[in-house]
């Protein structure tokens, strides 16, 4: 099961507008499941589906990896920051990657889901429609769950997914001599949250222009970094927003060997640790800070952005690391492979899905060293990223 970063502040919601507006409450349950219905994609498994009281799947490898998440108004989202279409491909996401991480095909999602009955039925139907898309790009399908009424609006996804055959790919089998590898965007997310918790939205980038300076002139290099700045900053808030998780990337690496895996929800550093501490190793990740490395290039993309909430380079250059390693909700895989895979030297990537990049090695813990995640040799002085209870 994965954990998402929370917003955080507690925010204005849905609920109270216009009577005007039709709500859950004047279709009811019955109406607003034959609004949404049409809206979900089939699974390809599916043998009975919606409608009665067990939807019945199909189980050609007889398993399935099975996982789910919650995700509660005003903590994992809010909306005032997301469209209802961004929030429900955001459920479906987080959940999708939880299978792919284990080598599984993502087959069909159930949903549970609370309600307060003033919400407008075109926000769920955004919601739903969201989701749908999501599963549809995916070949996944939403089978069943349950709708109630609530206070807030509450969202739990379960997933199932196809081994097709292979054994899981689990956090305990990264052993010393692995590469440690990435596919996605690690920060992005972090600074999506940032932007929006600091009241930059689509849009408000200005652009790092000292105080009291004038705008560039169209065309200019410093006109040019600014359009990339705001572009990047776009491509956060919608990361954070709506992730894209590499689905594929997760079966690819099963196929190709990977000894471990797991997708990105918490950060870099916290779930490092964890398969760092499954397995009794040292996952040693590159410092984002120096050389040309994979994670080097992340923190680099996101120095522009920082600078939209730092006032100098030193401060915004701290704040990308700090994305970079501790930033959660990147949903991306982090795996460790055999060395052997890697087809060519110095972080070649033959064998594994496109965009993976080799971010560290593991090895095995000294002599009164404790198993755990390390960057750059050393002993992470900052904290891990998101907890649930420690913040």
């Amino acid at each position: 099961m994965s954990t998402a970063e929370g917003p955080g502040a507690r925010a204005p919601g849905l609920h109270g507008r216009d009577h005007a507006v039709l709500t859950v409450a004047d279709l009811g349950e019955e109406g607003l499941l034959a609004r949404f219905a049409p809206l979900l994609p089939r699974a390809a498994g599916e043998v009975v589906g919606t409608g009665d009281d067990c939807a019945v799947l199909a189980a050609p490898d007889g398993r399935y990896a099975v996982s789910t998440d919650v995700l509660v108004e005003g903590l994992h989202f809010r909306t005032d920051w997301s469209t209802p279409e961004q929030v429900g491909r955001r459920a479906a996401a987080q959940n999708l990657a939880d299978a792919a991480a284990m080598g599984a095909l993502p087959t069909a999602l159930t949903v549970g889901l609370a309600i307060p009955g003033t919400t407008p039925v075109a926000w769920v139907e955004g919601m739903v429609a969201g989701m749908g898309e999501a599963c549809r790009e995916c070949g996944a399908g939403v089978v069943g769950g349950d709708l109630v009424g609530g206070r807030a609006i509450v969202i739990s996804v379960t997933v199932l997914g196809d081994l097709q055959g292979r054994a899981p790919v689990l956090r305990s089998g990264a052993r010393p001599g692995d590469a440690i590898v990435h596919v996605g965007a690690p920060g992005r997310s972090a600074a999506g949250l940032a932007l929006l918790s600091a009241g930059i939205g689509d849009g408000d980038a200005p652009g790092p222009q000292r105080r009291g300076q004038k705008p560039a002139p169209a065309g200019s290099p410093r006109a040019l970094d600014v359009a990339a700045t705001r572009a990047e900053a776009r491509a956060c808030l919608e990361a954070f927003r709506a992730p894209r998780p590499p689905l594929e990337a997760g079966p690819v690496m099963a196929r190709s060997g990977a000894s471990a895996m797991m997708d990105v929800s918490d950060s870099l550093l916290r779930d490092g640790d964890r398969i760092a501490r499954a397995s009794g190793v040292i996952l040693d990740i590159d410092e984002p800070g120096r050389g040309r490395g994979a994670l080097a290039s992340a923190m680099a993309s996101l120095v522009p952005v920082a600078r939209l909430l730092a006032d100098d380079e030193a401060a915004a250059a701290a704040i990308a690391r700090t994305w970079v390693l501790t930033g959660g909700e990147d949903h991306g895989m982090l795996a460790t492979v055999p060395a052997e895979i890697l087809g060519a030297p110095a972080g070649g990537t033959d064998g594994l899905p496109d965009g993976a990049r080799v971010i560290g090695h593991v090895r095995a813990a000294g002599d009164g060293e404790s198993p755990g995640v390390r960057v750059g040799g050393r002993v992470p002085e900052t904290g891990f990223g998101w907890d649930h209870f420690g913040g």
